[in-house]
């Protein structure tokens, strides 16, 4: 039976991750600090350590979050079974960029932020990263049906690390970065390259 201290804690729990995910988008990680996340949240410093350890771990539960909502974004980009495997691969990486652009501050944390090194990721939130290539399997499967499942995954990391690599350099500005008015050209570009390969 869950007790009124517990729904209590759970509830101060989501305006914490609420609060910490609206800094976030406002600041960026480099800006959250634990004062202001807990003002936004209308509680005290000392709760927020009560309810999510430390705000490392609060950021885990935003990351958490916004891979959530780009799994969504992702499979619902997704054209029907009749799609060819390349429109479908294209079809991810231009939801892919949209999401970038569209939630910039949330994306860069999720590859930005690094617990100290004697802390070990949970395996629940190691595993929620797996939208960013659950999605490209399948068209690479059509693909390369000649692959076992194990070079199958390998490939779709790679694929995903080519595309994530373009966007997450045009979107820190980098000099080497596609500019953003030719990101998603050039992207489509790289998807197709990467797909005659595969074939």
């Amino acid at each position: 039976m869950v007790t009124t201290r517990e729904t209590k804690r759970a509830e101060l729990r989501e305006r914490l991750i609420d609060a910490a995910e609206n800094e976030l988008q406002n600041k960026g990680l480099s800006g959250l600090k634990a004062r202001d996340v807990t003002a936004r949240a209308g509680c005290a410093l000392g709760a927020l350590y009560n309810a999510v350890e430390d705000l490392d771990m609060l950021v885990l539960e935003v990351n958490a979050r916004t891979l959530a909502n780009l799994g969504a974004a992702l499979k619902a980009a997704l054209p029907g079974p009749d799609a060819s495997p390349v429109d479908s691969l294209q079809a991810l990486a231009s939801t892919y960029i949209d999401f970038a652009i569209e939630n910039r501050r949330l994306w860069l944390a999720l590859f930005e932020h690094r617990l100290p090194e004697d802390r070990a990721v949970p395996e629940r939130h190691r595993q929620s990263h797996a939208v960013l290539i659950d999605g490209i399997a399948a068209p690479l499967a059509q693909l390369r049906p000649d692959l076992a499942q194990e070079a199958l995954s390998l490939r779709a990391r790679t694929v995903f690390a080519a595309v994530h690599g373009v966007v997450h350099l045009s979107l820190q500005g980098q000099f080497v970065g596609v500019p953003l008015p030719d990101l998603k050209a050039e992207v489509r570009a790289l998807v197709e390259i990467m797909a005659r390969r595969a074939a």
